[in-house]
């Protein structure tokens, strides 16, 4: 096996991705931009996306950090708009772009124009959350999205299975389709319920963080293979997952969550950069099967289609934003009115990815009795155009099309005074509790140890409301960035003196290993508390 290509493609991308944070173009952009320039590089390799790859080993990760970062209870509350979204909106946009490539492609069957329709309609997890992360969304707006795009895999890989046995002659009907919808979600829902809490079990009794640790990164992989296996839905499952393990994630000790924190963080950063720079890279392979189509035509073809694709949310979002008020008077008393902004901004940022083009590459070479699967090489190519197009066209012009319709920005001052009052509650707690187990005799400590708890209790009380204080007048610093300062000064002298002693061998490297972490975890945590 030639591991070059891939080891290529993550350093590469990497590289990209990196130099996208110095410049205003969101990362996924750039990464499918260069993709489709070095795609033309002489002797540069196939880099075919195979779905037996993307959906069950680049997915289930990407899933799984996107949703143990979300919030349960935001995605429970916002649980109408999101289904409405992710199961709703999929099977409309199926039909509509289907029915328009059926009008408007010569020859091509309806049933290979509905797995047209299927495999464009979702927006992807994966664009969805790495375009609106740096866009300072309003949080509800960013619920919504998330769970969107989170959830709607499901429905699209179900409606494309109905209509893929469509186009091959296998009998198909949507009847059939619905049923099969069910048992697939209700199948996905019920794995990862099954799994959800022997999993926690685990996560909370395993004692290393290493082995933590890993048990983390193998759990998107074993809820998804257990529900495909089942012919349940592997996206639900994770999706069920990871919401519990993230929703009780405060029960694992602080070493595992510091330590899954970077992890992950490494594992979504990778993985989302050689997942766009996959889709950049699939142009030479596309148009390698279009030689029977003229060019003019090919183009209209793929510009019609986005379009269609773009109006269809719109022609969606629109309703489902303002009908469930006219309808329901519950949903007008505990609901805020929408504006015209928020449907605006959702439907602008429909952007598709990496699964539609992965499940493209899936649709069968051949149907029944042997004939080529109808104009498969055309269906692959509009796939790519409409992904490439929402990726460029709405990633480029979504974040000054929120800028100008001015989102009111969250109070800084505000967020402040409910995190300085939880604090000051949580600190109370604790010194109360702390004076109760102080006062036990087998909890003596000497009294510089014992100040030193009551310390640190005060300055983490202290530190949130003294961000509300004036800044220093002579250096311009807030509290919290001298108090950062300092911090790290102080303990980068430390750090000095330890080297220089393992330099002159007083210490070995063990010892100055121990004594380095000490030091940074000492350093993270006054870090956090300045941040």
């Amino acid at each position: 096996m030639d591991v070059m290509p891939l080891l290529l493609l993550v350093a590469g991308s990497t590289v990209v991705a990196a130099a996208a944070r110095r410049t205003p173009v969101p990362a996924p952009l750039l990464l499918v931009a260069v993709g489709l320039a070095v795609s033309y590089i002489p002797g540069m390799p196939d880099y075919t996306l195979d779905p037996e790859v993307v959906l069950p080993l680049l997915l289930p990760p990407l899933l799984y950090t996107s949703a143990s970062d979300s919030s349960y209870l935001d995605l429970r509350a916002q649980l109408r708009p999101v289904a409405l979204l992710s199961v709703g909106y999929v099977l409309f946009a199926t039909f509509v772009v289907g029915g328009a490539a059926y009008a408007l492609v010569p020859g091509l069957p309806l049933p290979a124009a509905l797995v047209l329709g299927a495999v464009v309609a979702p927006p992807d997890a994966v664009a969805a959350t790495a375009v609106a992360r740096r866009l300072g969304l309003p949080s509800r707006i960013t619920t919504i999205l998330q769970g969107e795009s989170l959830l709607n895999d499901a429905t699209a890989i179900t409606a494309y299975k109905v209509a893929v046995a469509a186009a091959v002659g296998e009998a198909a009907t949507w009847s059939g389709a619905g049923v099969e919808f069910l048992v697939a979600a209700v199948g996905g829902v019920a794995v990862g319920l099954v799994l959800m809490v022997p999993l926690h079990w685990l996560r909370t009794h395993l004692k290393e963080p290493l082995l933590q640790n890993t048990l983390s990164l193998l759990v998107p992989f074993v809820a998804y293979g257990v529900a495909e296996q089942l012919h349940a839905s592997g996206v639900l499952a994770v999706v069920v997952v990871a919401l519990y393990l993230g929703h009780r994630a405060w029960e694992v000790d602080f070493a595992t969550r510091l330590q899954e924190d970077a992890v992950w963080k490494m594992v979504a950063f990778i993985l989302e950069s050689a997942v766009f720079a996959l889709i950049g890279l699939q142009l030479p392979i596309v148009l390698r099967g279009l030689e029977a189509y003229d060019a003019a035509d090919a183009a209209w073809y793929a510009v019609a289609v986005f379009l269609v694709v773009v109006a269809t949310r719109f022609v969606w979002i629109y309703p489902a934003a303002f009908l469930p008020r006219l309808l329901s008077a519950r949903i007008r008393e505990r609901e805020a009115n929408p504006t015209w902004r928020s449907p605006v901004v959702t439907s602008w940022a429909g952007m598709r990815g990496v699964v539609s083009l992965a499940i493209a590459f899936s649709i069968p070479l051949t149907v029944h009795g042997g004939a080529p699967f109808p104009q498969r090489n055309l269906i692959l190519f509009l796939t790519f155009t409409t992904v490439i197009g929402t990726l460029v066209v709405q990633g480029l012009t979504l974040p000054p099309l929120i800028r100008r319709l001015r989102f009111p920005a969250p109070d800084p001052q505000a967020q402040t005074l409910a995190e300085a009052n939880a604090q000051a509650q949580a600190s109370r707690a604790a010194e109360t509790h702390l004076e109760e187990l102080l006062a036990d005799e087998r909890n003596a400590l000497p009294p510089p140890l014992a100040d030193r708890l009551i310390g640190v209790l005060e300055r983490r009380r202290n530190a949130v409301w003294e961000r509300l204080g004036a800044p220093n007048p002579v250096t311009g610093e807030s509290v919290d960035d001298t108090y950062r300062r300092l911090s790290r000064e102080v303990i980068g002298t430390e750090r000095a003196v330890f080297v220089k002693l393992r330099d002159l061998r007083y210490i070995d490297d063990e010892m100055l290993r121990t004594l380095l972490r000490r030091l940074d975890l000492e350093e993270a945590a006054a870090y956090r508390e300045a941040a």
